[in-house]
């Protein structure tokens, strides 16, 4: 044992952990009880990895009590404790754990939490709940002994820019056997926590669920349990209520929004298992990480086993619950799960009853299924990318902003087809706004065809393989060649504009290319164009420009060069054919169609310099 072991050892927070305590401090928040729900549900924590554990060594458990969480109200100190006989911390533990917040998302959180009014449902989505007691305490005194080990730790900090660890005293130690006791020393506009009924009625609200038994330890009188301490998805359906599953939500995952979807259901036959899983209503900060890790928790049993089994495909990552089996072995590993073929079994059937549950949602209850598109569409359509399985279901499932409308299906829009349309149409772009005004809807317009306006960036990539729904094929309007002419158009002004005179396509085009060079990889008539001059498209073979500009920022891949389409009866185009091949007007006028078909793509010029020097020399000779 060296002397740094034994002293008081000074350490300062994380400059995040730092940060964080100043906000909380300063009351970002109007309700605190939260504090009690996190420091409940991490003793829980510890209490279910002491449990894993001691699968593989029984002795860590020894010949304590059973596995419980403890609330002590003390009046008279003017403090609260919570305590648990779980897994317990070593002295580095206390220092990683308590510290530091090891884990992305840290300064997106802070930045979250400097913006909100009232940041109440912030901590449970970022996992920092241990610091939310800094709201009610002005001291925290946390004594540890990790299961197994003779040495008992004290970490306390005032919440300022450190905190201190020491060796446990004597009387500390001697009361600390196994696990945790979190000291909490109160301020004074937060001394109501010492009251019974007011601990009752928090672990009632947010607690209740809680596997293992909660004891309030009066200052006088016996302790009792104050939570009914069952696995609710063991539970049958009909001793439940709305309001209980949306407790054991709120618990499970850490949340305070409603459920939008509640499934349950018990599988019975080859394997047994019991299934709780929620839609959230609101999106979690960390939907879009890039490892995309599921939050469905795996039991065995009851016993807790992790929360990183994948028991769902990445596409459905926002769902939140438990699966506890009956059958898998307690002792389960994590190379185990990824190859245990009862738990890919399992995996398949909740996925597939989780796509028809939201199929059912979307029949039955319109209003709370647009909730979860509204906040989880986007991950959704991975799955049209991901899942040649179920992909038909989930096109049936999307809902799309489209020329006509908001939240469309796909069946809607097949209902609505014009006479002779086969095809469903669609366009990916950055925005809605700038695909509403894309010069590539000008064909279908005219014909009163509704367009599919795609605007998440997954969106590129699901578009990327030949796509259709109900035998009908997914067409884009900004790739290949397109033939609109066997419907019929709406408008009989557009009708009348065939009647105006084109430009000579051969002549023109040549015109074109000889201006634009290797700018472009070829120069066609346009079938797309009614009333602008130009627009830049994919070929038909290649990925399409939306999808290269995202692989482009990623450094995934290079841009190939574009085809320009012109509009042959456009004033700009016919001033072209008119003009002397060779000249400068010639060249400026190629260069203005590419250029502005660059701009309403949302792209820069390749030379913004000389883009603007020939705009000015075309308007001045205009202006003549």
């Amino acid at each position: 044992m060296t002397t740094s072991d034994t002293a008081v050892h000074t350490q300062p927070f994380q400059a995040e952990v730092s940060e964080l305590l100043h906000l909380m401090v300063h009351s970002v928040y109007s309700e605190t009880d939260i504090f009690l729900r996190e420091l409940v549900s991490n003793a829980s924590d510890a209490c279910d990895k002491l449990r894993y554990e001691a699968i593989a060594s029984p002795a860590l458990l020894g010949e304590g009590d059973a596995l419980k969480i403890r609330i002590i109200p003390d009046k008279t100190a003017g403090t609260l404790t919570i305590a648990d006989n779980g897994i317990g911390m070593e002295r580095q533990e206390l220092i990683d754990h308590l510290g530091t917040i090891a884990r992305s998302g840290t300064k997106a959180f802070v930045s979250k939490l400097r913006e909100a009014k009232d940041g109440l449902g912030l901590i449970g989505q970022f996992g920092v709940g241990f610091y939310s007691a800094f709201m009610v305490a002005e001291k925290i005194v946390v004594v540890s002994r990790r299961a197994g080990e003779s040495d008992v730790w004290s970490w306390s900090s005032s919440g300022g820019s450190g905190f201190e660890i020491a060796r446990a005293g004597d009387e500390e130690a001697a009361r600390v056997v196994r696990g945790t006791e979190i000291v909490l020393h109160l301020k004074d506009d937060a001394k109501k926590y010492l009251e019974a009924y007011e601990i009752e009625r928090i672990v009632s609200a947010y607690s209740d669920n809680i596997l293992f038994p909660i004891e309030l330890v009066p200052e006088e009188g016996e302790p009792r349990q104050i939570n009914s301490a069952s696995a609710l998805w063991q539970r049958s359906k009909s001793e439940l209520s709305a309001e209980d599953y949306k407790k054991a939500y709120q618990q499970i995952a850490s949340a305070f929004d409603d459920p939008a979807m509640t499934l349950h259901y018990r599988a019975e036959g080859r394997y047994s298992y019991a299934v709780l899983l929620f839609a959230p209503s609101t999106k979690p900060f960390d939907l879009f990480e890039p490892n995309r890790k599921g939050r469905v928790k795996l039991y065995v049993r009851r016993v807790f086993i992790t929360d990183d089994a994948d028991l769902l495909p990445g596409y459905l990552r926002f769902i939140r619950g438990v699966v506890d089996s009956e059958d898998l072995p307690l002792n389960i590993s994590r190379e185990m799960l990824q190859n245990n073929p009862q738990l890919a079994q399992i995996r398949k059937a909740v996925a597939t009853r989780v796509v028809s549950e939201l199929e059912s949602l979307a029949e039955k209850d319109a209003e709370n299924f647009a909730k979860i598109w509204d906040a989880f569409g986007a991950v959704l359509k991975e799955g049209i990318y991901e899942d040649f399985e179920r992909r038909e279901k989930l096109l049936a499932l999307s809902r799309f902003t489209t020329t006509s409308g908001e939240k469309r299906s796909l069946k809607e829009i097949i209902a609505d087809f014009k006479p002779n349309q086969t095809e469903i149409y669609y366009l990916v772009g950055e925005s809605i706004e700038r695909l509403k005004s894309n010069p590539r809807l000008e064909a279908a317009t005219a014909r009163g065809i509704e367009v599919l306006l795609l605007s998440d960036p997954v969106d590129a990539f699901w578009t990327s393989m030949p796509t259709e729904f109900e035998g009908k094929p997914l067409k884009s309007l900004s790739q290949g060649d397109l033939n609109l002419d066997l419907i019929p158009r709406v408008d009989d002004k557009d009708e009348a504009k065939k009647d105006e005179p084109e430009a000579d396509e051969a002549a023109t085009i040549a015109l074109i290319k000889a201006a634009l060079g290797e700018r472009v990889s070829d120069v066609k008539a346009s079938t797309r164009l009614t009333s602008s001059a130009s627009c830049l498209v994919a070929d038909s073979q290649g990925p399409s420009r939306e999808l290269e500009r995202i692989l482009a920022q990623q450094n995934r891949g290079m841009r190939t060069k574009p085809i320009l389409e012109i509009n042959l009866r456009h004033p700009l185009v016919t001033a072209i054919a008119k003009a002397q091949a060779g000249s400068k007007t010639v060249d400026d006028l190629g260069l203005l169609l590419l250029e502005q078909a660059q701009i309403l793509d949302g792209e820069l010029p390749e030379d913004p310099a000389a883009f603007a020097a020939r705009l000015n020399r075309l308007v001045l000779q205009g202006l003549g």
